[in-house]
């Protein structure tokens, strides 16, 4: 009587018939789970074991490293949008707008705030609960044929933030990143409402300031020449000047401020495994600071009612 053959399968696929071992774990695997190795074969799951264990690479902020700048895009792409919902339905605008207080009048007209005023009247912006203009207003530009730029608000704002922000996130990686882009634009929204409650704001230049704040701290941090760097942060200062009799002042630089904050302490966190815990904590102290600053200033100017 004649010996039975033995016979190996794959341990992946049972019917097929296998003479190849994972180099990893010694089981034998079939041409379609073979995985190249420096030498041999290996296993898919020994493949992706050993990818879990390979540390991944970050950047000199500790943000993982990207080639494509994919939260620019959805920035540039989110702005637009809110652009074109802008030119269907122009309410909008004065709905989302960034509004510490005001005024709206029994013939729905709007008006300049005050702490005592007719029954007949009612509050809007902030004061009324409308907490979200904080942020909204960041992402509305001036209509085609309002203000002194038209459609070129949102046109500059654009160019500005394709232009810095991609550098901006390829150097902090996409989470950080998001966490600058709001904070700022909620600082330049907070510094608006602590300064003039009462200004009708909007626009992403906030938001921008602070990624132009971010730009510098890190090249700084980072040894790069700083005479490019200067230059541009001169034409910063110098537009954060001019546009005080031009735009919203306070909201370029609370964003300029809230984004030096941030990237301070993104650049100067020990670099040990505590450091994404310093980030986020000083994130949070940030954001705590900003809301407990407009919860003050809503309540001084509704404490009289």
């Amino acid at each position: 009587m004649e010996p039975e053959s033995a016979v190996t399968t794959c341990y992946r696929h049972p019917a097929v018939e296998s003479h190849v071992r994972c180099i990893r774990c010694e089981r034998y695997i079939c041409p379609d789970c073979m995985r190249e190795a420096a030498v041999g074969h290996q296993c898919p799951e020994c493949v992706r074991e050993g990818a879990r264990s390979v540390r991944q690479a970050r950047t000199a902020f500790g943000g993982r490293i990207t080639a494509v700048p994919l939260v620019t895009y959805v920035l540039i792409g989110l702005n637009v949008l809110a652009y074109v919902g802008e030119l269907v339905r122009p309410a909008i605008v004065d709905r989302f707008e960034m509004l510490g207080a005001g005024l709206v009048g029994p013939d729905g007209g709007h008006y300049v705030w005050q702490d005592t005023y007719p029954s007949d009247f009612h509050a809007e912006g902030v004061v009324d609960g409308e907490w979200y203009r904080l942020l909204t207003g960041a992402f509305l530009h001036l209509p085609p044929t309002e203000g002194t730029f038209g459609i070129l608000h949102i046109v500059m704002n654009m160019v500005s933030l394709w232009n810095i922000g991609r550098v901006v996130e390829v150097q902090l990686g996409r989470l950080r990143y998001v966490v600058l882009y709001l904070l700022s634009a909620l600082g330049g929204s907070v510094l608006v409402l602590l300064v003039a409650p009462g200004e009708h704001t909007l626009g992403a230049s906030g938001a921008i300031f602070g990624l132009g704040a971010a730009y510098y701290v890190m090249a700084r941090r980072l040894g790069a020449d700083m005479a490019v760097v200067n230059r541009f942060m001169a034409g910063l200062l110098l537009w954060l000047l001019i546009s005080a009799g031009l735009t919203s002042w306070q909201g370029h630089l609370g964003g300029l401020l809230a984004g030096a904050v941030v990237t301070l302490a993104y650049a100067y966190a020990p670099r040990d495994g505590r450091r994404a815990l310093v980030q986020a904590g000083a994130c949070a102290v940030l954001l705590v600071v900003l809301l407990l600053s407009a919860w003050a200033k809503v309540s001084e100017l509704t404490g009289a009612q």
